[in-house]
């Protein structure tokens, strides 16, 4: 009965969907380890949100102090980029594929699941990719078509918080770029309709 109610709350909350690069192993659910686990996702989660803030601009403040905040977010940008990337390479990275989750649990591809019942979902981050979540979970059910539910857990209420402003933010980010990508069609259609 546990994974149907999991379901349920998973099926109704906001959820994270995309292309991360993600991979699963059995997990022997250790305490320590899954402090360990708690402790490194707080710092994840945390690392993510700064580089989401950076990314936050005003592109209506045209004073000469943003514009060179902006070039030196610009070059702060790369050079982290070319370190994770240095740290992590694509080759040692697992696979991308599609995924969705939230603070409940996740829907990731039948095929990543090891036989174990109780596992390790990583999920790396391109703003991030030299350090991934690293989840403790438990199969929940087959949804037939070729994804399963996950349903986290011995996550930290610090962990699920971090999860659920994440996910919030990337909605949000989501969001932003729609509406952007739909004023700058309406922008051009206009100019082309002249």
């Amino acid at each position: 009965m546990q994974t149907y109610e999991r379901w349920q709350e998973f099926s109704q909350r906001m959820a994270y969907q995309g292309q991360p690069h993600v991979a699963a192993e059995a997990l022997e659910p250790v305490p320590e380890a899954i402090a360990r686990y708690n402790e490194r996702n707080l710092h994840v989660l945390r690392a993510l949100a700064s580089f989401d803030e950076r990314r936050v601009e005003n592109p209506d403040d045209d004073s000469p102090l943003m514009q060179e905040l902006q070039r030196m977010d610009s070059k702060i940008n790369v050079l982290l980029d070319i370190i994770d990337r240095t740290l992590v390479p694509d080759s040692l990275l697992p696979a991308r594929h599609a995924v969705r989750f939230n603070a409940v649990g996740a829907v990731l591809p039948e095929s990543l699941l090891p036989p174990a019942d109780t596992l390790l979902v990583r999920l790396h981050f391109d703003a991030c990719r030299a350090l991934p979540l690293e989840l403790a979970a438990r199969k929940g059910h087959s949804l037939g078509n070729g994804n399963a539910f996950v349903y986290f857990c011995e996550m930290s209420e610090l962990v699920e918080d971090g999860l659920e402003r994440f996910v919030f933010c990337h909605h949000r980010r989501k969001v932003a770029e729609a509406r952007l990508a739909g004023a700058t069609e309406s922008v051009l259609g206009s100019k082309h309709g002249m």
